[in-house]
């Protein structure tokens, strides 16, 4: 397929966290406010005057330093980010928004606050911590908005004079859906045959909504979508269609691994995906905006924290119903090294997905960034590809 005009573009701003649109809002007097988190709602950080960044560690292969604060037993993902913003590689931040998603998540926020790896000099900076919730139901809902106003709003209207009216957050939730849906729009090609896009593509330029401020790429999405109208797909079948489900993928070169030994990744359920990541925001006129938001942000959420059992079993039911849309042959399951609210998930999942609902499972755990290992987790795709490969034929034969 002819290269999409942007592709370069977008790959570049996946090479660092102060990227160049990160840098061109910053000139233009925007503060930023990031998060490490899929459960802190973007769009009450992307208020007029600011822009919000998911926090991401490319190309970090070392975490000794990060190690000797948080020791070697918690996730790379925690340690990587830890390590970067020793490294001064998050210096651009303004303001930190930390959930309590993960206990090794909130220790990497508690290591920049008191190591001063970002607010050195800066009188209005602020770190935040958030308590979110374990369960979907109304008393929750209450802690959520709760926390959200104490905890985002608050520290963003005293710090920087952030408008946080009614107006500004609705004005702000048309920004996230559109950028929601031309994700979506881009991602229903992988649903073809002979899809015109790779799933490589389709995850940088997901992984570009996160990670750069989202009123400047909004524009270079939509001339994305309409080149992908009238691009022309290869012609040769993929070998196999996956589902990757699982912990934080911000590294595209993991995506391309599983592309290049054989897996097409037709839809994706992980932080930084665009399951449920990119699901629109519904607003209507009789609830205030940031009721609205908190319940979105909680009914849709597919992390292994929430414990309810509708939960539980529903994120599976959503991995079977994804692998139907997206006519998958197959789903991986992964986590990032010493995850553990994954680890646990993507025990259950293997099992369910097999015995219940009959798909073929890859199960894998993985460094945050795979360089140093691909070539045994490209075995190991390699393997899975063949083997389902291997049942679709028995099962053809039998049928005869």
């Amino acid at each position: 397929m002819k290269d999409l005009k942007y592709l370069q573009y977008f790959e570049d701003l996946a090479l660092q966290a102060d990227n160049a649109l990160v840098e061109q809002a910053k000139k233009a007097g925007k503060v930023c406010i990031a998060s490490i988190c899929e459960n802190t709602p973007e769009p009450l950080m992307d208020l007029d005057g600011a822009f919000t960044v998911r926090l991401s560690a490319p190309q970090t292969y070392s975490t000794d330093i990060a190690s000797y604060y948080m020791t070697n037993f918690l996730c790379e993902n925690s340690r990587s980010l830890l390590e970067r913003a020793i490294e001064g590689g998050y210096n651009f931040v303004d303001g930190l928004v930390s959930p309590d998603g993960c206990t090794m998540i909130n220790r990497a926020a508690e290591n920049m606050e008191l190591l001063h790896t970002m607010d050195e000099g800066k009188e209005k900076f602020f770190y935040s911590y958030m308590e979110i919730p374990l369960k979907n139901d109304e008393n929750n809902l209450n802690l959520y908005v709760l926390q959200c106003k104490n905890h985002i709003l608050k520290p963003m209207h005293e710090n920087y004079g952030i408008d946080v009216s009614e107006k500004a957050i609705r004005k702000a939730v048309r920004l996230h859906n559109e950028v929601c849906r031309l994700i979506r729009k881009i991602g229903e090609f992988r649903k073809e045959e002979y899809p015109r896009i790779t799933s490589y593509e389709f995850h940088v330029l997901c992984t570009a909504s996160y990670t750069c401020p989202k009123y400047l790429i909004v524009d270079k999405l939509k001339e994305t979508l309409e080149e992908l109208k009238t691009r022309e797909p290869d012609r040769a079948k993929n070998r196999i269609r996956v589902v990757l489900v699982g912990s934080n993928i911000d590294d595209s070169s993991f995506i391309r691994l599983v592309e290049e030994a054989g897996a097409y990744v037709c839809a994706d359920r992980f932080c930084f995906g665009s399951f449920p990541g990119r699901n629109e925001i519904p607003m209507n006129s009789r609830e205030d905006a940031l009721t609205q938001i908190c319940r979105a942000y909680m009914q849709r959420c597919a992390c292994p924290r929430m414990m309810n059992m509708e939960k539980v079993y529903g994120r599976k039911q959503d991995v079977a119903d994804l692998a139907k849309e997206y006519n998958a042959d197959g789903i991986i399951y992964e986590q990032v090294k010493f995850c553990d609210p994954w680890a646990y998930e993507r025990t259950l999942g293997t099992q369910m997905l097999r015995e219940d609902y009959g798909y073929p499972v890859l199960s894998i755990d993985r460094p945050y960034n795979i360089g140093s290992t691909n070539g045994q987790l490209r075995t190991r795709v390699q393997a899975f590809v063949e083997s389902v490969e291997i049942k679709a034929l028995q099962r053809r034969e039998a049928a005869k």
